[in-house]
């Protein structure tokens, strides 16, 4: 029976799945360094932490409910881009980013507590090969345990952040805050926009936004106006909480920022914090609650980016998929925290604005799809732009690019404009098919 709207406790319901799809270690991590590093600029640096980080996601998840599968969209521009654009959003929040950052977090928060005179690379490379082995065999038989770590560690977790934020908030710095860092004194809200990019969330809800969809589906709401209304609902439930989260989280990097100005990245920021205010316990709760986390996502990651590409490529089965996700992150985990997070940021940003006009002209889909020419014209000036760009930040730092002169290049949104460009073309396109058909 079709219906107008969920119940209350439905809508609470969709909302707190959507919030446990989104939140894993990447969440955890940055907004502690967003705070720890844009410091008296913290404000400015959340609000485009939290519109990257919150806001896109959530429209990506309305986008794909009302224009369907990531596929669906990016077939609007052409199937080759499709397939490439599918796997390389599959590949980022699996192997070559989300899955071997969830180890490397995990022994971030465990390594103040090795015991002294273990070498730290080979320290790493033990855990990391434990963490992989563990997670590919419980890949295969996935159901029991990782319902049983949802139910457990999720609430777990929300305590221990909470007492984590609340005893840096009850007993702030007394040194204060340190200025800001970096391209934080520069442009906060733009950085911490970019920041956002490294949750992968967008990227994520363009991949599980139909889940969302369907279980709305299935509540009974099914018309497209019912449908949006109540993602829009479970958005802004999860998107409250999480915000809640996020500045929790940076409270506590902000609390750090001058006391132990030598740390690197929001695992270690948040050992600190639970080092100081609850010693060796709090580290070792942090340990065994990220640990325990980690794997859980880990776990389904490799699930998920399995079963996708087992399906692309059938000749090679699921469980072969499997092992060459756990081996290959297993490797780039041993690169460390730090260093996952540097790769990740010309790699996300080649993606991100792609990935942004897809979900944009997905909630304008009806307007878009009767004009098809708009489609190649936006998403492949903002490719070549956003590709090319970031190329040029991972292998020749410091080149000049002919982009490098389009207004807001230096703050890293040089192809919004092209974007613009495009939707121009593709209107005076559609315009002469038209003319053409009916000549």
């Amino acid at each position: 029976m079709d219906k107008q709207a969920l119940s209350p406790r439905q809508s609470v319901l969709v909302g707190a799945t959507l919030f446990s799809m989104f939140f894993g270690a990447g969440n955890l991590i940055l907004p502690p360094r967003v705070g720890f590093q844009a410091g008296s600029e913290g404000v400015p640096a959340m609000v485009g932490f939290l519109l990257a980080g919150i806001g896109l996601p959530v429209l990506g998840i309305i986008a794909v409910a009302l224009a369907g599968t990531i596929r669906d969209l990016a077939s609007r521009v052409h199937p080759v881009l499709a397939s490439v654009f599918v796997a390389a959003v599959y590949l980022a929040i699996g192997p070559c980013l989300a899955i071997p950052r969830t180890s490397s977090t995990s022994f971030e928060m465990l390594q103040p507590l090795l015991p002294v005179g273990v070498p730290l690379e080979a320290g790493r490379l033990a855990f990391s090969i434990a963490f992989f082995v563990a997670a590919y065999l419980l890949a295969m038989h996935p159901g029991r345990l990782t319902h049983l770590l949802g139910r457990v560690t999720g609430p777990a977790l929300i305590a221990l952040i909470i007492a984590v934020t609340g005893a840096a908030l009850l007993s702030p710095a007394p040194e204060g805050v340190a200025a800001a860092q970096g391209a934080y004194a520069q442009g906060a809200g733009m950085q911490g926009f970019l920041v956002g990019y490294q949750t992968m969330d967008l990227l994520a809800s363009l991949t599980f936004g139909i889940v969302i969809a369907t279980n709305i589906r299935e509540l009974g709401v099914t018309s497209d106006a019912g449908l949006t209304r109540e993602v829009s609902r479970a958005g802004l439930f999860a998107g409250i909480l999480m915000a809640l989260i996020y500045c929790g989280l940076a409270a506590v990097g902000a609390n750090l920022s001058v006391a132990q100005p030598e740390l690197t990245n929001g695992a270690a920021i948040l050992s600190a914090s639970a080092s100081l205010h609850f010693g060796t316990v709090g580290l070792v709760l942090v340990a065994a609650i990220f640990l325990l986390a980690c794997l859980n996502v880990c776990i389904g990651l490799i699930s998920c980016c399995g079963t996708y590409f087992a399906g692309v490529f059938p000749r090679v089965p699921y469980k072969m998929w499997a092992l060459g996700f756990a081996v290959f992150s297993c490797v780039v985990s041993n690169f460390g925290l730090d260093a996952i997070l540097a790769f990740s940021v010309p790699l996300l940003n080649s993606m991100y604005p792609i990935a942004i006009v897809l979900v944009l002209m997905g909630l304008l889909h009806t307007a878009c799809d009767r004009l098809p020419q708009l489609w190649p014209w936006v998403v492949g000036l903002t490719a070549l732009v956003s590709v090319a760009t970031s190329v040029r930040d991972a292998f020749f730092t410091g080149a000049w690019l002919p982009f490098d002169a389009i207004p807001l290049a230096s703050l890293g949104m040089g192809w919004v404009l092209p974007a613009l460009l495009g939707v121009v073309l593709g209107v005076i396109h559609a315009r002469i098919a038209a003319a053409r058909a009916k000549a």
